[in-house]
């Protein structure tokens, strides 16, 4: 007798895991310096166009795959689009795991800066002077071990493993968030800070750039198009709604953004008003690791909220490798690896494949804008997907099924044709951004395309094989 198929145990549970995959560092570190470069309020207006432009079409697209074809990336797009097409899945596939090998590495720094948090270490005298003197140095190969080891426990618990530990870090990581950002808005000065996010200088829309970094972010940091809700959609119970799930998914995915927005900017403008620029400017890691324990050094209670803050950002990243584990594990799976192996198999190369990026600082660069702006390719096979199966076969078969609360409109086999060109407008325009880089250099044109060729070069070759191999076949 076949063992009946592992699921979560209730909606509550799916959603808090999805919610885990889908709020990750990008939400804490990346939204808030990208709102105010970006201007602030405008920037809002359009990034919450492309939610609905982006973000839940695509989701609405993964859940649906997922739980039809009760398969990872490679398997639900050899099911459902057909055989030819496994090379589609498998790039999704392999771009979310080189994601997953250089992730890690962020969620070991979050580690250590949450240990230098609690021990006093933190704020240093000299600010960014721990980020200096630990930052790609064979110390982190050890929270980078810890890191892995972390998301490994809790994915060999398998489905109700991920469901318990989301249950927890999920709630705790909201809860965490909303008490910063109340902390935020209560510092005197906080309110240039909420007036800088929320006002709307309206010419700015007229700023193409501006429009393109809101979808950016979308693609970044709602998960859509990754394929890791395809993989956690494999464990959905067989009459589980997939519509209102996905407006949920994308709007409280986009909730805690905006109280990181909030949380982020009133801190800074009533801490450091004459900073601002510097600040929002300093990229990611400078931001977090530099400026923000600078900032919490300046506030009464600071360092109990640095605490909470690094606490915040170690659950956000630890749901989200969580979630890129499950995805590489699900594909091994699939060709008919036992769970247990195919975790050892996870765990053991995505730390070695990971050390480069946690000793260089050109790597870990380097591989988080290729596999990031790879995940744009990733979208745009997701809607080619669609196309091929039939945009309107593909809504009323696989979309609105007996099961959904509300039906989604024609609309969708629209929005759907548009994410095809969104996705090629992205890719163009990240090339296009860094066409004056060295063409092999870190973020360069011919390195980005050397890496892309190598990976579907070979997922061209070996199409048939990977077909056979994720539906079982001989």
């Amino acid at each position: 007798m076949t063992a009946a198929r592992p699921t979560f145990s209730s909606r509550w549970g799916m959603m808090v895991a999805m919610l885990g995959m889908a709020i990750g560092t990008g939400n804490i570190w990346r939204f808030p310096r990208v709102a105010a470069t970006e201007g602030g309020g405008a920037f809002l207006v359009a990034w919450v166009t492309f939610l609905l432009l982006w973000s839940i079409p695509l989701i609405l697209v993964e859940f649906a795959m997922g739980k039809r074809a009760r398969a990872g990336a490679i398997g639900a797009f050899t099911r459902l689009v057909g055989r030819k097409f496994a090379w589609m899945g498998a790039w999704i596939a392999f771009t979310a795991t080189a994601i997953m090998f250089y992730y890690a590495v962020v969620m070991g720094w979050t580690l250590r800066f949450l240990w230098a948090s609690l021990t006093g270490e933190l704020p240093e005298a000299e600010p960014g002077a721990l980020w200096e003197a630990f930052s790609y140095t064979p110390s982190v190969l050890l929270v980078h071990a810890i890191a892995m080891g972390l998301a490994l426990f809790v994915v060999a618990k398998g489905v109700r493993g991920i469901e318990t530990a989301a249950k927890i870090l999920i709630p705790s990581l909201f809860v965490l968030v909303v008490v910063l950002a109340i902390r935020a808005v209560t510092l005197p000065g906080a309110e240039e800070g909420l007036a800088f996010l929320f006002t709307a200088n309206w010419s700015d829309l007229l700023s193409a750039r501006l429009w393109l970094a809101a979808l950016t972010q979308n693609a970044w940091d709602t998960g859509a198009g990754w394929g890791l809700i395809l993989s956690y959609a494999v464990y959905m119970r067989t009459r589980e709604d997939t519509n209102l799930n996905a407006f949920v998914l994308g709007f409280g995915n986009n909730t805690v953004s905006l109280l990181a927005g909030i949380m982020v900017l009133c801190t800074v403008f009533a801490l450091l008003p004459g900073a601002a620029d510097e600040i929002v400017g300093a990229g990611n890691e400078g931001l977090t690791f530099i400026w923000v324990p600078e900032l919490f050094a300046r506030m009464p209670g600071g360092q109990f909220f640095m605490v909470l803050f690094f606490v915040a950002l170690a659950f956000a990243a630890w749901s989200s490798l969580i979630a890129m584990i499950e995805l590489a594990t699900r594909i091994l799976t699939d060709g008919g690896l036992t769970r247990g192996r195919a975790i050892m198999m996870i765990g053991g190369f995505g730390f070695l494949l990971g050390i480069p990026s946690a000793l260089s600082q050109d790597v870990f660069l380097n591989q988080d804008f290729v596999w990031g702006v790879g995940l744009m390719l990733s979208g745009l096979f997701f809607a080619s997907g669609v196309l091929i199966y039939g945009v309107r076969r593909f809504r009323e078969t696989l979309i609105n099924t007996e099961d959904s609360d509300f039906r989604i409109g024609v609309w969708w086999e629209w929005v759907i044709r548009l994410v095809v060109v969104q996705a090629v407008v992205l890719v163009v325009w990240w090339l296009w951004e860094v066409r004056e880089e060295p063409f092999f250099g870190t973020f360069g044109v011919g390195t980005t395309a050397l890496q892309w060729a190598a990976a579907l070069g070979a997922f061209l070759l070996l199409n048939r094989l990977l077909a056979s191999w994720s539906t079982g076949e001989e």
